[in-house]
């Protein structure tokens, strides 16, 4: 009997044993299912603004909880300093110069809705793959990519032709001119100069038609006449775009079509919420990617009474934490349908605060934290590093920070993967799949070289030589500070990427960013012994990387940007475009 009982533990044991042998090691759970996808995007943050990168008096509870869920970066990357080529960016996994999202000149981001420049067809956004993958895919909130290509509904440049299956939102930004009682933002030093151009034009038709009346010059009258229809064409030739932008530019749209014209800003930011829930709500069965691209923190800051006054940093923080109260609805609904585990939530900003947006003595900008530079100013960190945070729960681990170089294009790579879905290979995608640094299972980023342009010019470059655990960047163009040693362009209101305005360096400032994050003292051949080498490995790469460069068409050139009213989307007959469908509702 005792060698009966010997002889079954052992065949109760070996079969044991060797199936423990195979077991994996504890690890984070494999990815088996599709996630949903939750992509939070705000406009204008500086990485300052925020709780949990340090900022005590703005409150954002919210997010800080994304971050003591998940994983939050410290060196997350916007791939260009503006709206318009850093959304690019992102949507395509590419630098915004491969689809020539960026700009030749100082009209860096899509002007008008009645422009013909956007986000080409051909490219392929991360939505796109989604959707072929089966998911449902909602774009809530800003596009700033364009609208039309040769007609006022061809929709070359639409979100529904980039891979969205739903869109509400702006198709512009959100500017100052959207709110009747602010002051114009929207090239505001152009229309003083043609204001006053148009003047000088009225008056020179007033002096000459006087003179021919009391006869103090010879002047006929048809030469009297011809002035005051070029003065009168002159004036309608701008005043029909620039006299009514609320109309053209401040739009609200479902789809194709135009819901409020102009848009009634006082329940944009209901709206936007009441949309983003209803998404969720609508494929929570299924599958699904929420692009929730904010208006916060962009001028005018349209903020709600509930918010207004609340908090210690006068309407820019008030604004703020009403965002960071949306993130926290949308993060409820999520816990609610019981989806918390299978989605993976995203949040970060375009690109820097804006340094310069001021009106008297209230900073109606972003504050970019230990950081130098803001909004369109490329190569500074101001301008570019940006919040980054992630969170799967069971997927990522929490209370996690990740040191390590990473863009916003490498969301791209990261969600397509995640979807089952396949990177293009006829073309070039220069994000990374973060996946791997998230998870843990390898501890560097794939980024050995970031280039950052201010438009079409490479402003600097970031080296993150992995062995020495060194971030090199060595800036070939700096803006001149104005008024000097300001820290920003305060006399332009923003700062150039070529011209006067701009400082070219040969040798170029070099900075440790590991050491000296703030760039507060430039590194020179005589204190940092590597210095020769660290320029000639950045100025090689930098030469490989522009050989990846292909011509394509400018999508931001001056024909491109400049309004045409046979595209302009219009709710009525044009130019009687005028309408609000959400009031009937």
């Amino acid at each position: 009997l005792s060698f009966l009982l010997l002889c079954f533990r052992k065949s109760l044991i070996t079969p044991l044993v060797f199936c423990l042998l195979l077991q994996p090691p504890q690890t984070l759970p494999s990815i088996t299912t599709k996630p949903n996808i939750v992509l939070f995007m705000a406009d204008d943050l500086g990485i300052g603004d925020i709780g949990c990168y340090g900022n005590d008096t703005i409150r954002t509870p919210n997010i800080d909880r994304l971050a003591r869920e998940g994983v939050k970066l410290t060196q997350h990357i916007a791939a260009a300093p503006l709206c318009t080529p850093s959304r690019a960016a992102f949507l395509t996994g590419r630098y915004a110069i491969r689809s020539g999202m960026d700009a030749i000149n100082n009209y860096r981001v899509i002007f008008w809705n009645g422009g013909s420049g956007g986000l080409p067809p051909n490219e392929t956004t991360f939505a796109k793959i989604l959707q072929q993958q089966g998911y449902s895919t909602g774009l809530i909130g800003k596009w700033h990519q364009g609208i039309n290509c040769e007609s006022y509904n061809d929709h070359c440049h639409h979100p529904l032709n980039h891979g969205f299956g739903y869109f509400y939102g702006m198709p512009f930004t959100l500017i100052s001119d959207c709110i009747t009682t602010e002051p114009p933002e929207m090239d505001r030093e152009f229309r003083r100069k043609l204001w006053l151009y148009t003047q000088m034009l009225g008056l020179a038709t007033l002096t000459f038609a006087l003179a021919r009346i009391t006869g103090l010059i010879s002047v006929s009258w048809k030469a009297v006449t011809c002035l005051a229809v070029f003065s009168l064409l002159f004036f309608a030739s701008w005043f029909s775009s620039y006299g009514f932008i609320r109309y053209w530019n401040c739009i609200m749209m479902r789809n194709h079509e135009v819901t409020e014209q102009p848009m009634v800003t006082e329940r944009t930011t209901s709206l936007i919420l009441r949309e983003s829930i209803s998404f969720i709500g609508r494929n929570k069965h299924k599958p699904f990617l929420l692009f929730l691209s904010f208006l916060h923190s962009h001028t005018p800051l349209l903020t709600t009474e509930k918010f207004l006054g609340k908090s210690r940093h006068g309407l820019y923080g008030d604004n703020v934490e009403e965002m960071d109260w949306m993130v926290g609805r949308v993060l409820d609904v999520i816990e609610k349908e019981g989806l918390k585990n299978t989605t993976l939530v995203y949040f970060a900003s375009d690109h820097g605060g804006w340094l310069e947006r001021q009106e008297g003595k209230r900073q109606l900008g972003g504050w970019n934290g230990i950081y130098r530079g803001g909004k369109a100013m490329a190569g500074w960190e101001g301008g570019i590093r940006v919040p980054g945070i992630f969170r799967w729960p069971g997927m990522l681990p929490a209370n996690t920070v990740i040191d390590e170089p990473t863009s916003l294009m490498d969301i791209y790579p990261t969600v397509v993967h995640l979807a089952g879905g396949a990177i293009p290979q006829d073309r070039i995608i220069d994000g990374r799949d973060l996946m791997p640094l998230l998870q843990g299972t390898v501890q560097h980023s794939e980024h050995e070289f970031l280039f950052h342009y201010c438009g079409v010019h490479l402003h600097a470059v970031r080296w993150h030589q992995k062995d020495s655990g060194a971030i090199w960047k060595a800036h070939y163009v700096t803006p001149v500070f104005h008024p000097p040693g300001a820290g920003a362009c305060y006399g332009k209101g923003i700062c150039p990427c070529f011209g006067e305005g701009v400082t070219h360096h040969d040798p170029p400032l070099l900075f440790d960013l590991s050491r000296d994050p703030s760039e507060a003292k430039p590194l020179t051949a005589e204190t940092e012994p590597l210095f020769d080498t660290v320029i000639q490995r950045i100025g090689r790469a930098t030469e490989e990387h522009r050989r990846t460069l292909t011509p394509v068409p400018e999508q931001l050139s001056f024909h491109n940007t400049m309004w045409k009213p046979w595209l302009q989307p219009c709710c009525g007959t044009f130019p009687f475009c005028w309408c609000d469908k959400e009031g009937d509702i």
